[in-house]
């Protein structure tokens, strides 16, 4: 084959020069004897096509799936009038989409930093790393990178008690003072796992929950160590390739070229809908088991603090019934209904202020999903198939796409939405 592909090219140089019949001199017989096949065009299009057709999620109308579209209008123009910028919104119910919301003449195919949320991915992954029995939750920290990084030894020395699970659930006790619009932590660090190695202790492991972004930077570092690979790597191969997940990026690797476990991974919302079915469903996607289920319950279940488990938030945004969610800076969003089999996503540049758990972007989302999002999918809403409820809703589809609403927050250039 490697004689064939050379006498091609070399064919098409002398075609260059002899017009008339260098290519097809050559070409020609191949085509002839089966043994160089040039697919059509179209042959290609069609394949691109039902590539694409597997890696989206399929569509319905909200009332085919006993939903009232009628809120999710509602809850359409209240972002306009708001001037909130909400990019992208989607509602998944029961595995289809039967609410597809963008902004700012963004589309299907554009993807979105997902700060924090990237944690609840970093989750998924140390659970199949324990399922593979290359890491346990009792492991320290201290050891791994010890091993990991042999010039750090001395420096996470004194880190022997904490545990990835103390990692995992923000209970490790490190203490880093950072700045979330300039910190070398997220921004510019050459080695950002030497930057916070010598991080001291403010208490005992496991004995009190602090979010920090010190654990992400520990945790990226022992599961590359286990997975025997860097760990955006492993999530290509084990979740993000296994999920037909398309134009995605883990970015903002470091000079040493570890990517934070908490942030920088870039998803298209429609795969970010994909996870939160993947949790709702267990660690089950299309039948093939992706994540232990042992684990999902796992993460799911309070540790350090009664909302939060493994890098996720449980009953946080809603608390009338079960939910989990996943949480990222500026307003990034993915919360799981499981007993609506119901996901809900949001990429969005929110406001910050209010701290961790009632900040004004999560505020906002909680209204969206307890005022529009729980009426519309309640047993007892107005389901009736009709033209006129599936015109409604594309008028608002369509005038909220050329809408454009006021960022809320300081936008970095890793904001930008890209395709």
């Amino acid at each position: 084959m490697k004689s064939i592909v050379a006498l091609a090219r070399r064919s098409t140089t002398d075609a260059a020069h002899h017009p008339a019949g260098g290519l097809s001199r050559f070409i020609k017989p191949l085509l002839l004897t089966g043994l160089l096949a040039l697919p059509s065009i179209s042959a290609l299009a069609e394949e691109q096509a039902q590539k694409k057709e597997a890696a989206d999620l399929p569509t319905a109308t909200p009332e085919s799936q006993g939903v009232d579209s009628r809120p999710l209008i509602q809850l359409s123009q209240w972002l306009r009038e708001e001037n909130y910028d909400v990019r992208s919104l989607l509602v998944v119910k029961d595995g289809q989409l039967i609410f597809e919301r963008y902004t700012n003449e963004l589309t299907r195919d554009y993807n979105y930093e997902l700060y924090s949320v990237t944690k609840t991915i970093v989750s998924l992954l140390a659970g199949m790393l324990v399922e593979e029995g290359r890491i346990s939750l009792d492991d320290d920290i201290a050891s791994i990178i010890a091993e990991y990084r042999t010039d750090l030894a001395q420096q996470v020395a004194d880190k022997d008690k904490i545990q990835l699970r103390h990692v995992l659930s923000m209970s490790s006790g490190l203490a880093y003072d950072f700045d979330p619009e300039d910190d070398p932590i997220y921004y510019g660090s050459p080695d950002r796992l030497k930057l916070v190695a010598g991080t001291d202790t403010r208490f005992s492991p496991g004995s009190e929950f602090e979010y920090t972004d010190v654990n992400p930077i520990f945790a990226s570092a022992v599961l590359s160590a286990a997975a025997g690979m860097p760990i955006e790597q492993y999530a290509k191969e084990k979740l993000l390739e296994p999920l037909n997940m398309q134009n995605y990026a883990w970015t903002r690797a470091d000079d040493q070229g570890l990517v934070s476990a908490g942030w920088g991974l870039r998803l298209r919302p429609v795969d970010m809908a994909k996870l939160g079915m993947l949790i709702i469903d267990k660690g089950q996607w299309q039948g093939r088991q992706l994540v232990p289920a042992a684990w999902i319950d796992k993460m799911s279940t309070p540790q350090a603090a009664r909302d939060f488990g493994y890098y996720l938030w449980i009953n946080h945004i809603v608390d009338t019934e079960p939910s989990l969610t996943m949480m990222g800076f500026k307003g990034q969003f993915i919360t799981m209904l499981p007993k609506r089999d119901t996901v809900v996503v949001v990429t969005s540049m929110l406001p910050i202020e209010g701290g961790l758990r009632h900040a004004k972007n999560v505020r906002i989302f909680r209204d969206i999903v307890n005022d529009y999002i729980l009426p519309a999918t309640d047993a007892n809403a107005e389901t009736q198939p009709s033209e006129k409820a599936q015109e409604a809703l594309r008028q608002e589809l369509d005038a909220s796409a050329s809408s454009r609403g006021e960022p809320r927050v300081f936008v970095d250039p890793t904001d930008q939405p890209r395709r």
